[in-house]
């Protein structure tokens, strides 16, 4: 077992694990850790607890330091110079005439490098816009190109829902989300009713899919010939979460509604 406590750098980005080491840190804390990417500004959303080896990344890295006022400061600086940055490189992008979107600036906290995220339709040969914004910075310089999920979470905004948008408050990671989801829920499947802001299927279809597809083993499926209390008869339709089954009795011609209960026998299954 190990102590840890869960770190984040971005709302709603990523949780990583690190060691606590000699500090008594609370949810809220703000901290200073050192990452892969090198030293890190972060904020504590899991206070210390116990995991298991299997469930953290070894040898775990340590917690520097409670971030202090002087590391506030620093990070509302990096945030000013990263607007300054995101301008320059909208201008340096125009003056190369490149075909992509810039979409969002940020300084590491030590200020060793500048990354640029943008989203593009595909490759984009940027190696003299780099040594440009090289020349501009005097810095390390790195462009990522990100996917239009990514640009979503990164900037926000407001869902189909009236809601802003789950991936840019909640979600730290992006699950597979597929069409089956919302055939299973019998959503329409209208691409502009499915769809987020960044044109992928919504995240939400997920949420309940499990519940759904729990219901569908349980239930007959639609055009099934079944017996109930009131004769045999064929299943038109289904109210999944309600465990409803609606069906077109033969003698006489007429759709009755039944729950579960009503149509399963003594062995728990259906009658066909």
């Amino acid at each position: 077992m190990h102590l840890v406590v869960g770190v984040r750098f971005k709302k709603a980005g990523k949780i990583y694990y690190f060691s606590p080491g000699e500090f008594t840190l609370a949810e809220g804390d703000w901290v200073v850790v050192e990452t892969s990417r090198g030293i890190e500004y972060g904020k504590v959303v899991i206070s210390g607890r116990e995991v298991d080896e299997d469930d953290v990344v070894l040898p775990l890295k340590q917690v520097i330091r409670q971030a202090t006022e002087e590391d506030h400061r620093t990070i509302r600086e990096n945030r000013e110079l990263a607007a300054q940055a995101y301008s320059t490189c909208q201008e340096k992008i125009h003056e190369h005439n490149l075909e992509m979107n810039l979409v969002e600036a940020e300084y590491t906290f030590d200020r060793n490098k500048v990354l640029f995220y943008f989203t593009a339709e595909g490759r984009i040969d940027f190696r003299n816009l780099v040594k440009d914004l090289a020349s501009v910075f005097k810095t390390r310089i790195e462009l990522r190109q990100i996917g239009v999920r990514d640009e979503a979470k990164m900037l926000g905004g407001i869902g189909p829902c009236g809601r802003t948008l789950c991936c840019s408050t909640f979600l730290g990671d992006f699950e597979p989300v597929s069409i089956k989801m919302a055939k299973d829920q019998n959503l329409s499947l209208n691409p502009a009713k499915i769809s987020g802001l960044c044109g992928r299927l919504m995240c939400c279809l997920k949420y309940e899919n499990d519940e759904y597809e729990e219901a569908k083993k349980e239930l007959p499926d639609v055009g099934e010939r079944i017996e109930t209390p009131e004769g045999p008869g064929k299943v038109t339709g289904l109210n999944m979460l309600e465990r409803l089954v609606q069906v077109e009795l033969f003698d006489p011609l007429r759709v009755v509604e039944f729950s579960l209960e009503e149509l399963l026998d003594e062995a728990g299954s259906f009658t066909t």
